[in-house]
């Protein structure tokens, strides 16, 4: 009988186990520590329909009349104001800038477990209503993501001919590859980092093969700029290089920043210039 109730202690430690594993893959949720107003710089809220009958939360930030826009997207569990260092040093050169938070983030309205084909979809819409609402002039558009942001980026343009530039910064290839190493920096045992996959991708509905920006990025004809902290833990900047060796050769190029982590790349010497360079020559400013 005792080894009965060992084996059932047992199950139910594991099923503890795997719930708690599963429910790590839930982002954050996160509100606004921060606005534009809160620099001086001019800015209108805006409500933009996405898909699943969804709403996203957005700020539209005006710049000179005939520049090009950017799209601004942050990462996983963050929110528009993440995106703040960008609003005001691109603001500052005369960008129309639309920032917005994804679904299940920020202000944006839930839709069950967030994904990087999410994130390209709300992409996608933020484009269809800046398109509608007259904020993007003459397809002059560019986009900049962070992490996750920059991963569904490069899936976006895969996908959406409007988008003429992108900018990701700590994007990664393979989404499956980055999952697994966080499991396993966590000492989660293989048998449970397969099973968790396996059930996270019948939850969501697609394989994350399937979305890989590596599978996706030669479909682009967007120029794509890739920066990359060469000491990032969160993405490892084997990452970027399987992005850069994906790309066609003249139309992906790849920074890398010695000494720079995953969140930090902003602050590189020269960074802004480098940004303000490739959108100038790309978006034809």
């Amino acid at each position: 009988m005792i080894f009965i109730w060992i084996f059932l202690f047992l199950l139910a430690a594991l099923l503890v186990l795997f719930l708690m594993i599963t429910k790590s893959f839930k982002n954050p949720v996160r509100q606004h520590d921060k606005t534009p107003d809160d620099f001086d710089i001019p800015f209108e809220e805006i409500h933009i329909p996405a898909t699943n009958n969804t709403t996203l939360n957005g700020w539209w930030i005006p710049g000179k009349k005939t520049a090009p826009t950017i799209i601004l997207i942050h990462g996983w569990g963050r929110n528009a104001s993440r995106m703040m260092p960008y609003i005001r040093n691109l603001h500052e050169t005369g960008y129309n800038l639309i920032a917005f938070d994804s679904r299940n983030h920020g202000s944006s309205d839930k839709d069950d477990f967030s994904t990087m084909l999410k994130f390209s979809e709300d992409i996608r819409s933020v484009i269809d209503y800046g398109l509608e609402k007259g904020l993007i002039h003459n397809d002059r558009l560019g986009l900049i993501g962070l992490s996750i942001g920059g991963a569904a980026s490069i899936h976006a343009a895969a996908h959406d001919e409007r988008i003429r530039a992108v900018i990701t910064v700590g994007a990664f290839a393979n989404p499956e590859e980055v999952m697994v190493k966080q499991l396993k920096d966590h000492h989660i045992p293989s048998p449970f980092i397969w099973l968790t996959l396996r059930y996270l991708e019948n939850k969501v509905g697609f394989k994350f093969s399937d979305i890989a920006p590596c599978k996706h990025i030669r479909k682009s004809r967007a120029s794509i700029l890739l920066i990359h902290g060469k000491n990032d833990v969160t993405v490892p900047f084997e990452q970027a290089e399987k992005l850069y060796r994906a790309g066609i050769d003249d139309k992906v190029h790849l920074w890398s920043l010695p000494g720079r982590g995953h969140s930090d790349c902003h602050h590189e010497n020269g960074f802004w210039d480098k940004v303000n360079s490739f959108l100038e020559r790309n978006l034809s400013v």
